[in-house]
Protein backbone atom coordinates (compact mmCIF):
# COMPACT_ATOMS: atom_id res chain seq x y z
CA UNK A 1 0.00 0.00 0.00
CA UNK A 2 2.62 2.49 1.34
CA UNK A 3 4.82 1.81 -2.23
CA UNK A 4 1.57 2.30 -4.53
CA UNK A 5 1.04 5.69 -2.26
CA UNK A 6 4.39 6.72 -3.21
CA UNK A 7 4.39 5.44 -6.89
CA UNK A 8 0.68 7.93 -7.47
CA UNK A 9 2.61 11.12 -5.69
CA UNK A 10 5.18 10.69 -7.94
CA UNK A 11 3.42 10.24 -10.84
CA UNK A 12 1.79 13.52 -9.66
CA UNK A 13 4.35 15.35 -9.19
CA UNK A 14 5.74 14.81 -12.79
CA UNK A 15 2.93 16.78 -14.01
CA UNK A 16 5.00 20.38 -15.30
CA UNK A 17 2.87 23.13 -13.68
CA UNK A 18 2.69 25.74 -16.66
CA UNK A 19 0.84 22.99 -18.75
CA UNK A 20 -1.50 21.59 -16.05
CA UNK A 21 -2.58 22.62 -12.52
CA UNK A 22 -2.79 20.35 -9.80
CA UNK A 23 -5.52 19.72 -7.46
CA UNK A 24 -3.31 20.15 -4.40
CA UNK A 25 -1.92 23.37 -5.81
CA UNK A 26 -5.37 25.20 -6.25
CA UNK A 27 -5.54 23.78 -2.46
CA UNK A 28 -2.50 25.44 -1.16
CA UNK A 29 -4.17 29.36 -2.95
CA UNK A 30 -5.65 29.45 -0.24
CA UNK A 31 -2.97 31.00 2.03
CA UNK A 32 -2.75 34.14 -1.27
CA UNK A 33 -6.82 34.75 -0.73
CA UNK A 34 -5.94 37.20 2.37
CA UNK A 35 -4.21 39.52 0.57
CA UNK A 36 -6.72 41.24 -1.92
CA UNK A 37 -10.40 41.94 -1.66
CA UNK A 38 -12.97 40.65 -4.24
CA UNK A 39 -15.37 43.16 -3.63
CA UNK A 40 -13.61 46.36 -2.63
CA UNK A 41 -14.48 49.65 -2.04
CA UNK A 42 -14.15 51.12 -6.05
CA UNK A 43 -13.56 54.48 -6.41
CA UNK A 44 -14.64 56.98 -8.78
CA UNK A 45 -12.18 56.22 -11.51
CA UNK A 46 -11.87 52.59 -11.10
CA UNK A 47 -12.89 49.56 -13.28
CA UNK A 48 -16.23 48.87 -11.78
CA UNK A 49 -17.46 52.66 -10.99
CA UNK A 50 -20.17 54.42 -13.14
CA UNK A 51 -23.31 51.73 -13.39
CA UNK A 52 -24.63 52.14 -9.31
CA UNK A 53 -24.43 54.11 -6.35
CA UNK A 54 -23.00 51.46 -4.14
CA UNK A 55 -19.48 49.24 -5.35
CA UNK A 56 -21.31 46.43 -6.31
CA UNK A 57 -25.26 45.43 -6.77
CA UNK A 58 -26.49 45.50 -3.62
CA UNK A 59 -27.07 41.74 -1.91
CA UNK A 60 -30.67 41.89 -1.89
CA UNK A 61 -33.81 42.81 1.14
CA UNK A 62 -35.58 40.19 2.55
CA UNK A 63 -39.62 40.81 3.92
CA UNK A 64 -39.22 40.81 7.41
CA UNK A 65 -43.01 42.11 8.77
CA UNK A 66 -45.77 44.48 8.16
CA UNK A 67 -46.50 47.18 10.61
CA UNK A 68 -48.38 50.30 11.39
CA UNK A 69 -46.40 53.23 10.32
CA UNK A 70 -45.08 55.77 12.82
CA UNK A 71 -43.66 59.32 12.02
CA UNK A 72 -39.90 58.64 10.85
CA UNK A 73 -41.00 55.71 8.72
CA UNK A 74 -40.07 55.73 5.39
CA UNK A 75 -42.82 56.46 3.16
CA UNK A 76 -41.23 54.49 0.48
CA UNK A 77 -42.19 51.39 1.95
CA UNK A 78 -45.68 52.00 2.75
CA UNK A 79 -47.84 48.82 0.83
CA UNK A 80 -50.63 50.62 -0.48
CA UNK A 81 -52.80 47.28 -0.97
CA UNK A 82 -53.06 46.81 3.15
CA UNK A 83 -53.04 50.46 3.54
CA UNK A 84 -56.25 50.55 1.51
CA UNK A 85 -57.74 47.50 2.41
CA UNK A 86 -57.05 48.55 6.49
CA UNK A 87 -57.69 51.68 5.93
CA UNK A 88 -54.33 51.98 8.51
CA UNK A 89 -50.80 53.17 6.65
CA UNK A 90 -48.92 50.20 6.78
CA UNK A 91 -45.11 49.42 6.18
CA UNK A 92 -43.06 46.79 5.03
CA UNK A 93 -39.94 46.13 7.21
CA UNK A 94 -36.97 44.34 5.13
CA UNK A 95 -33.36 43.22 6.44
CA UNK A 96 -31.00 43.01 4.47
CA UNK A 97 -29.35 40.00 2.51
CA UNK A 98 -25.93 38.66 4.42
CA UNK A 99 -24.61 36.65 1.69
CA UNK A 100 -24.12 37.28 -2.14
CA UNK A 101 -23.97 34.39 -5.05
CA UNK A 102 -20.75 34.59 -6.95
CA UNK A 103 -20.68 32.32 -10.27
CA UNK A 104 -17.37 31.56 -12.01
CA UNK A 105 -17.73 30.87 -15.51
CA UNK A 106 -13.94 28.77 -15.99
CA UNK A 107 -13.65 28.26 -19.76
CA UNK A 108 -11.23 25.28 -20.00
CA UNK A 109 -12.18 24.20 -23.67
CA UNK A 110 -8.91 23.31 -26.22
CA UNK A 111 -8.73 26.59 -26.92
CA UNK A 112 -7.46 27.44 -23.58
CA UNK A 113 -4.42 25.25 -24.24
CA UNK A 114 -2.29 27.02 -25.79
CA UNK A 115 0.47 29.23 -24.47
CA UNK A 116 3.95 30.93 -26.49
CA UNK A 117 5.46 32.63 -23.16
CA UNK A 118 4.86 30.98 -19.73
CA UNK A 119 1.63 29.46 -18.46
CA UNK A 120 -1.27 27.70 -20.34
CA UNK A 121 -4.20 29.71 -21.00
CA UNK A 122 -6.14 27.11 -19.21
CA UNK A 123 -3.98 27.26 -15.72
CA UNK A 124 -3.92 30.77 -15.49
CA UNK A 125 -8.14 30.37 -15.86
CA UNK A 126 -8.07 27.68 -13.03
CA UNK A 127 -5.55 29.18 -10.77
CA UNK A 128 -7.72 32.61 -10.94
CA UNK A 129 -10.95 30.46 -10.35
CA UNK A 130 -9.42 29.27 -7.29
CA UNK A 131 -7.80 32.23 -5.80
CA UNK A 132 -11.15 33.69 -6.18
CA UNK A 133 -12.91 30.78 -4.79
CA UNK A 134 -11.02 31.06 -1.66
CA UNK A 135 -11.59 34.72 -1.09
CA UNK A 136 -15.67 34.13 -1.43
CA UNK A 137 -15.16 31.51 0.53
CA UNK A 138 -13.45 33.50 3.28
CA UNK A 139 -15.80 36.52 2.69
CA UNK A 140 -18.78 34.00 3.98
CA UNK A 141 -20.36 33.90 0.39
CA UNK A 142 -21.97 31.25 -1.45
CA UNK A 143 -19.54 30.48 -4.68
CA UNK A 144 -21.47 28.49 -7.29
CA UNK A 145 -18.75 27.09 -10.79
CA UNK A 146 -20.10 26.32 -14.59
CA UNK A 147 -16.95 24.59 -15.62
CA UNK A 148 -16.61 24.51 -19.77
CA UNK A 149 -15.06 21.53 -20.77
CA UNK A 150 -13.80 20.16 -24.56
CA UNK A 151 -17.03 18.11 -24.02
CA UNK A 152 -19.64 19.54 -21.76
CA UNK A 153 -20.87 22.46 -19.25
CA UNK A 154 -20.84 21.32 -15.79
CA UNK A 155 -22.98 23.30 -13.64
CA UNK A 156 -22.55 23.92 -9.78
CA UNK A 157 -25.08 25.47 -7.30
CA UNK A 158 -23.74 28.20 -5.08
CA UNK A 159 -23.35 26.83 -2.03
CA UNK A 160 -20.97 28.09 1.06
CA UNK A 161 -18.57 25.57 3.19
CA UNK A 162 -14.54 24.35 2.60
CA UNK A 163 -16.04 21.00 1.21
CA UNK A 164 -17.75 22.55 -1.40
CA UNK A 165 -14.91 24.70 -2.72
CA UNK A 166 -13.01 21.67 -2.48
CA UNK A 167 -15.14 19.68 -4.60
CA UNK A 168 -15.35 22.35 -7.82
CA UNK A 169 -10.95 22.13 -7.62
CA UNK A 170 -11.06 18.53 -7.72
CA UNK A 171 -13.31 18.76 -10.61
CA UNK A 172 -11.26 21.17 -12.27
CA UNK A 173 -8.20 20.13 -11.90
CA UNK A 174 -9.38 16.95 -13.24
CA UNK A 175 -10.90 18.96 -16.64
CA UNK A 176 -7.45 20.88 -16.62
CA UNK A 177 -5.36 17.57 -16.64
CA UNK A 178 -7.40 15.93 -19.37
CA UNK A 179 -6.66 18.69 -22.08
CA UNK A 180 -3.72 18.04 -24.22
CA UNK A 181 -3.02 18.72 -28.21
CA UNK A 182 -5.61 16.03 -29.22
CA UNK A 183 -7.97 17.80 -27.06
CA UNK A 184 -10.89 19.27 -29.62
CA UNK A 185 -14.18 21.09 -28.85
CA UNK A 186 -17.92 19.56 -29.79
CA UNK A 187 -19.14 22.29 -27.10
CA UNK A 188 -18.73 25.87 -27.93
CA UNK A 189 -18.04 28.84 -25.46
CA UNK A 190 -21.20 30.80 -26.97
CA UNK A 191 -23.94 27.31 -25.51
CA UNK A 192 -21.92 28.08 -21.98
CA UNK A 193 -22.94 31.62 -22.14
CA UNK A 194 -26.32 30.40 -23.33
CA UNK A 195 -26.57 27.48 -20.09
CA UNK A 196 -25.13 30.79 -18.02
CA UNK A 197 -28.03 33.01 -19.14
CA UNK A 198 -30.90 29.91 -18.52
CA UNK A 199 -29.91 30.13 -14.99
CA UNK A 200 -31.74 32.82 -14.81
CA UNK A 201 -29.55 34.29 -11.73
CA UNK A 202 -30.59 37.32 -9.72
CA UNK A 203 -28.37 39.75 -7.63
CA UNK A 204 -25.12 37.64 -8.27
CA UNK A 205 -21.68 38.62 -9.30
CA UNK A 206 -21.06 36.86 -12.21
CA UNK A 207 -16.81 36.41 -13.19
CA UNK A 208 -16.38 35.14 -16.57
CA UNK A 209 -12.63 33.53 -17.18
CA UNK A 210 -11.69 33.00 -21.09
CA UNK A 211 -9.70 34.28 -23.80
CA UNK A 212 -13.07 35.42 -25.38
CA UNK A 213 -11.55 35.09 -29.15
CA UNK A 214 -14.91 33.36 -30.51
CA UNK A 215 -16.90 36.09 -28.83
CA UNK A 216 -19.39 37.90 -31.45
CA UNK A 217 -22.03 40.07 -31.29
CA UNK A 218 -24.84 37.02 -30.21
CA UNK A 219 -22.61 36.62 -27.11
CA UNK A 220 -22.25 39.89 -26.53
CA UNK A 221 -26.38 40.25 -26.06
CA UNK A 222 -26.03 36.91 -23.94
CA UNK A 223 -23.67 38.96 -21.75
CA UNK A 224 -25.77 42.20 -21.37
CA UNK A 225 -28.97 39.73 -20.62
CA UNK A 226 -26.24 38.28 -17.56
CA UNK A 227 -25.68 41.96 -16.52
CA UNK A 228 -29.32 43.10 -16.10
CA UNK A 229 -29.18 41.30 -13.16
CA UNK A 230 -26.46 40.29 -12.10
CA UNK A 231 -22.72 42.30 -11.91
CA UNK A 232 -20.51 40.76 -14.52
CA UNK A 233 -16.61 40.97 -14.57
CA UNK A 234 -15.30 39.59 -17.50
CA UNK A 235 -11.17 38.44 -17.10
CA UNK A 236 -10.11 38.19 -21.12
CA UNK A 237 -6.60 35.50 -20.62
CA UNK A 238 -4.51 36.65 -23.70
CA UNK A 239 -0.98 35.24 -25.11
CA UNK A 240 1.56 37.63 -26.67
CA UNK A 241 0.94 35.74 -30.22
CA UNK A 242 -1.78 36.43 -30.62
CA UNK A 243 -0.99 40.29 -30.90
CA UNK A 244 2.41 39.01 -33.06
CA UNK A 245 3.59 36.08 -34.21
CA UNK A 246 7.55 35.98 -33.84
CA UNK A 247 9.62 36.34 -37.25
CA UNK A 248 12.58 34.59 -35.92
CA UNK A 249 12.29 30.76 -36.67
CA UNK A 250 11.06 28.91 -38.90
CA UNK A 251 6.44 28.25 -38.66
CA UNK A 252 4.65 25.51 -39.64
CA UNK A 253 0.68 26.70 -39.67
CA UNK A 254 -2.02 24.40 -40.29
CA UNK A 255 -6.00 24.75 -40.03
CA UNK A 256 -6.52 20.90 -39.14
CA UNK A 257 -6.76 20.35 -43.31
CA UNK A 258 -3.86 22.25 -44.89
CA UNK A 259 -0.42 23.04 -43.64
CA UNK A 260 1.94 26.03 -44.48
CA UNK A 261 5.22 25.82 -44.31
CA UNK A 262 6.88 29.42 -43.51
CA UNK A 263 11.05 29.73 -44.25
CA UNK A 264 11.93 33.19 -45.51
CA UNK A 265 11.71 36.25 -43.65
CA UNK A 266 9.55 37.75 -46.34
CA UNK A 267 6.90 35.22 -46.03
CA UNK A 268 6.78 35.28 -42.21
CA UNK A 269 6.52 38.96 -42.11
CA UNK A 270 3.72 39.46 -44.84
CA UNK A 271 1.71 36.61 -42.49
CA UNK A 272 2.79 38.43 -39.57
CA UNK A 273 1.03 41.63 -41.34
CA UNK A 274 -1.65 40.17 -41.48
CA UNK A 275 -2.33 38.20 -38.52
CA UNK A 276 -1.49 41.10 -36.36
CA UNK A 277 -3.85 43.26 -38.25
CA UNK A 278 -6.14 40.74 -37.78
CA UNK A 279 -5.66 40.31 -33.91
CA UNK A 280 -5.86 43.71 -33.30
CA UNK A 281 -8.87 44.74 -35.22
CA UNK A 282 -10.70 41.61 -33.12
CA UNK A 283 -9.55 43.03 -29.68
CA UNK A 284 -10.84 46.50 -30.80
CA UNK A 285 -13.84 44.90 -31.53
CA UNK A 286 -14.06 42.90 -27.93
CA UNK A 287 -13.01 46.62 -26.11
CA UNK A 288 -16.10 48.54 -28.37
CA UNK A 289 -18.74 45.53 -27.46
CA UNK A 290 -17.80 45.32 -23.96
CA UNK A 291 -17.20 49.40 -23.22
CA UNK A 292 -19.81 49.65 -25.37
CA UNK A 293 -22.20 47.75 -22.58
CA UNK A 294 -20.48 49.07 -19.54
CA UNK A 295 -19.18 45.71 -19.23
CA UNK A 296 -15.73 45.75 -17.20
CA UNK A 297 -12.76 43.76 -18.70
CA UNK A 298 -9.53 42.59 -16.97
CA UNK A 299 -6.96 41.39 -19.03
CA UNK A 300 -4.53 38.43 -18.04
CA UNK A 301 -1.45 37.39 -19.73
CA UNK A 302 0.21 34.02 -20.18
CA UNK A 303 3.71 35.04 -18.79
CA UNK A 304 3.24 33.21 -15.40
CA UNK A 305 2.51 37.06 -13.52
CA UNK A 306 -1.49 36.69 -13.91
CA UNK A 307 -2.30 36.43 -10.20
CA UNK A 308 -0.80 39.60 -9.20
CA UNK A 309 -2.08 41.18 -12.67
CA UNK A 310 -5.12 39.92 -10.86
CA UNK A 311 -4.62 41.76 -7.77
CA UNK A 312 -3.78 44.99 -9.22
CA UNK A 313 -7.21 44.77 -11.61
CA UNK A 314 -9.31 44.36 -8.96
CA UNK A 315 -7.29 46.35 -6.14
CA UNK A 316 -5.63 44.51 -3.74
Amino acid sequence: MMNGNISRHAKQSTLDPRLHVEYRHLVKLQALSHSFRLLPHWQAKSLMAGRHSSQFRGRGLNFEELKHYQIGDDIRCLDWKVTLRTGQPHVRLYTEEKDRNVVILVDQGANMFFASSHTMKSVVAAEVAALISWRVLREGDRIGMLLKTPKACLWSEPMRGQNHVLQLLKTLSQSNQSLNVNSTDSVSFSESLTKLAQRDLRQSTVIILSDFLSLNVSDINKLKQIQRSNDLLAVRISDPMEQAIPDDAQWVMGDGNYQLSLHQTQQISKVNESFTTTATENAKALNYLMARHNLPLVELSTDGNHLSQLKRAIGA
